[in-house]
């Protein structure tokens, strides 16, 4: 294959990331008189509102994840290579990538968003992210080894440290991982872990905004506050972790936690690849686009999902975060992209909003669904269905499937394994490197 030519009559559109939005896009134009190219630096697609279960060791790794070879099986149009974007050469139409020079007529896009630590590398080197797998299986091996280490320390406080876990972030993602943390403490700690006790260990959710999932509605944020303090959590709002060495964590309204364990779940930055010089940059590190995610100042560059800042009069900060967006702006990428390769004329993008839930423990959930709002029972079983059916592959429904079965029959998993051990000195940043 040779990628630094393009084949003329046969446009190459070059999709750069494999995430939700990518993967629509992809799909939408297989009937396109056109060569789709994949690039990714993974060769599977991640099924991410689920990393958090993994982190938890409640189901499998490999079930949140699946080939991206394996979902364009079918499609004679489609190629992918494993590689890294390094630059965008846009004067050429010329992709630097780690394995040499990539040739496109159209350019999307699609490489999702990173954990934002607001330029604090003090942070950076010592919480916990989790915004990919690799690092969901991080997260699970240091939990259960600072639980093995809690089991044999005769040093009292190194074990309330090693017991103690601040979630920083009350998005979805902190939520759902607040409320996963309370029922293994529950349901999991005393009977897994002799000699431990529910009352040695203890859950914080700290959060900067004055009510918790700030993005659904008033009755959801009250309904999920409860549902986790029941459980034992403490929930902080309006503060902001200002220091984390390893050890000490320090909140902003006076409050000091000895830890091991902070998880930080507290925003995202734009993935950008280096080049764009002139494409306006909005806050959170995305590229400024116009109605159909064209980069601005751009004519054959687009920008769909997390990376894409689609600002308008009624939505000054963008569109929000979230996977709906990304895949509904693939689906309508392709559509456009078919119309300008025929030359027909384009069709701005609307975001339909069909709702947002967020899990809060077994049982309990919230659902924001148009006018109508779910808690509890019913509420968890929706997530339940919404999220099995959205996972690429039967073999992973059917696997996920059967892991929540078994855990919510027994309240415990078999999943909690330390496959490979990990050093919180790996964690250490370069304070040059960015």
């Amino acid at each position: 294959m040779d990628l630094t030519t393009t084949t003329p009559g046969t446009p190459r559109i070059v999709i750069i990331g494999g995430g939700f939005g990518g993967i629509q896009l992809a799909k939408g134009l297989k009937k396109a008189k056109a060569e789709v190219l994949m690039l990714d630096k993974h060769n599977y697609h991640t099924f991410q509102p689920l990393l958090y279960q993994v982190a938890m060791g409640a189901i499998e790794g490999d079930s949140v994840a699946f080939p991206i070879r394996r979902i364009f099986a079918g499609q004679k149009n489609f190629n992918f290579v494993l590689t890294e974007v390094l630059k965008v050469n846009s004067d050429i139409n010329m992709l630097n990538t780690s394995i040499g020079d990539i040739k496109y007529d159209y350019l999307v896009l699609a490489t999702g968003a990173t954990t934002n630590f607001f330029g604090s590398k003090e942070i950076e080197c010592h919480t916990m992210p989790m915004k990919n797998l690799p690092e969901a299986l991080n997260l699970r091996s240091l939990i259960l080894q600072n639980l093995e280490k809690a089991m044999i320390t005769t040093d009292m406080e190194e074990r309330k440290a090693l017991l103690t876990f601040v979630v920083v972030g009350g998005g979805p993602t902190g939520v759902e991982l607040s409320g996963a943390l309370a029922e293994m403490q529950m349901h999991i700690l005393c009977k897994d872990y002799p000699g431990l006790f529910i009352d040695d260990m203890q859950v914080y959710l700290a959060e900067g905004k004055a009510e918790l999932l700030a993005a659904m509605s008033e009755g959801a944020s009250k309904k999920a506050k409860q549902f986790l303090t029941e459980r034992g959590v403490i929930v902080k709002n309006s503060v902001h972790v200002e220091h984390y060495d390893g050890l000490t964590c320090t909140i902003d309204d006076g409050t000091i936690i000895k830890t091991r364990n902070v998880f930080w779940a507290a925003g995202v930055r734009g993935e950008m690849p280096e080049g764009l010089t002139g494409a306006p940059i909005a806050r959170g590190n995305k590229i400024k686009t116009d109605e159909i995610n064209r980069v601005v100042n751009y004519t054959n560059i687009f920008a769909i999902g997390d990376i894409s800042a689609m600002i308008t009069d009624q939505l000054p900060d963008g569109l929000p975060g979230v996977a709906p967006v990304a895949m509904q702006q693939g689906k309508h990428l392709a559509k456009n992209l078919i119309n300008l390769i025929n030359m027909q004329p384009t069709v701005p993008f609307k975001y339909q909003d069909k709702g947002t839930m967020a899990t809060v423990g077994r049982n309990r959930a919230v659902a924001d669904l148009g006018k109508l709002h779910f808690q509890g029972f019913f509420a968890w079983v929706l997530w339940m269905f919404v999220h099995l059916l959205s996972l690429a592959g039967f073999s992973n429904q059917l696997i996920v499937f059967f892991s929540w079965a078994i855990n919510y029959i027994n309240k415990d998993s078999d999943n909690r394994l330390i496959v490979r051990s990990f050093d919180t000195s790996d964690m250490q940043v370069d304070d040059s490197s960015k």
